[in-house]
């Protein structure tokens, strides 16, 4: 086990310069910590939204299509994947633009979003109309509480359980528990994503299955290893404690890279907490994780954990956990 001494995750500092063009961007936020969220749209606009187009072009010769969807698949998973990603959870429950240009919050999960793999609507529904009110417990329709969570068959089973039955059981939800706006949000993305690739297959069947189809696949997936990771170790004597159903990683490049994304324990205790006030929380406080026994990992982010639970191997986890 480590001992704690310090942090080396971001966070805001009102002190670092600003160029003039990220001064006039900053007029159009909610808050100004976030225009590193607007870099980042920029960036995925000026180069997803032109190799998606691309993919579409009718008669293009099968040896460029193919180069331009290496390059498109390479930039969706693996290099923007997880910023864009945590953009979205950030986004989700702090609103990106201010009211005047409110307009613009549809952005994200309606244009940008699909390219993904995520489908509108559907992840704001899902995380903030389920998943956080249930906390984890029973009646989150996407619980770990119920596997084994260090076997690969388990894993299996969730997966499969959310592929084939999440939106659903999501449905379900929303109907059982009276939350009928959710519910109409969630299914007017999902039918509008069906039938945007229903009516581009008539035009591109192969371009549909590489921008709007397979990004589903792997995003999904890489969501459900994410939660699970995230809610691996619960105390059953207490599973409603966010202390203990959740975790919280520290000091990793992965924080630096997708919006201090490890720190789920102050997440779940507090949903609209800033992304760069995580740490700061976190120190202040040290004292409550250390006396409700919350499982803190230093340098290792959830692929790690998920790696080292389904290899059982406990003793990497013990070595890189805080006490």
């Amino acid at each position: 086990m480590k001992s704690f001494d310090s942090l080396t995750d971001p966070v805001y500092d009102p002190a670092a310069p600003v160029s003039r063009f990220g001064r006039w961007l900053q007029q159009f936020l909610q808050d100004k910590r976030d225009l590193p969220f607007l870099y980042l749209l920029l960036e995925i606009t000026c180069t997803l939204l032109p190799l998606a187009a691309v993919l579409f072009v009718p008669g293009l010769p099968r040896g460029w299509w193919w180069g331009v969807f290496g390059v498109y698949m390479f930039l969706t998973t693996f290099y923007f994947k997880g910023p864009f990603g945590l953009m979205l959870h950030c986004t989700s429950h702090r609103i990106l633009f201010k009211k005047q240009y409110a307009r613009l919050n549809h952005y994200i999960p309606w244009v940008v979003g699909p390219l993904f793999g995520q489908t509108p609507e559907t992840y704001f529904t899902h995380h903030l109309g389920m998943h956080h009110p249930e906390n984890n417990l029973p009646d989150d329709e996407s619980s770990t509480m119920f596997y084994q969570r260090d076997s690969a068959a388990s894993f299996g089973r969730y997966l499969a359980d959310f592929f084939l039955l999440g939106i659903p059981k999501l449905v379900r939800y929303f109907g059982r528990t009276r939350k009928l706006k959710l519910r109409g949000r969630l299914l007017r993305g999902e039918v509008a994503y069906l039938v945007t690739c229903a009516a581009l297959a008539c035009v591109n069947l192969p371009a549909v299955l590489a921008v709007l189809v397979l990004p589903v696949l792997v995003t999904r997936a890489v969501m459900m290893l994410g939660n699970w990771s995230q809610h691996a170790f619960i105390d059953s004597a207490d599973p409603g404690n966010c202390y203990t159903n959740s975790i919280t990683c520290i000091n990793t490049k992965y924080n630096r890279k997708c919006w201090n994304d490890g720190y789920h324990i102050s997440h779940h205790l507090k949903p609209a907490l800033h992304w760069t006030d995580h740490p700061h929380h976190f120190q202040q406080n040290l004292a409550s994780y250390a006396q409700q026994q919350s499982v803190v990992f230093d340098g290792i982010h959830f692929l790690h954990i998920f790696a080292f639970l389904m290899l059982r191997r406990y003793d990497l986890l013990a070595r890189t956990s805080w006490t």
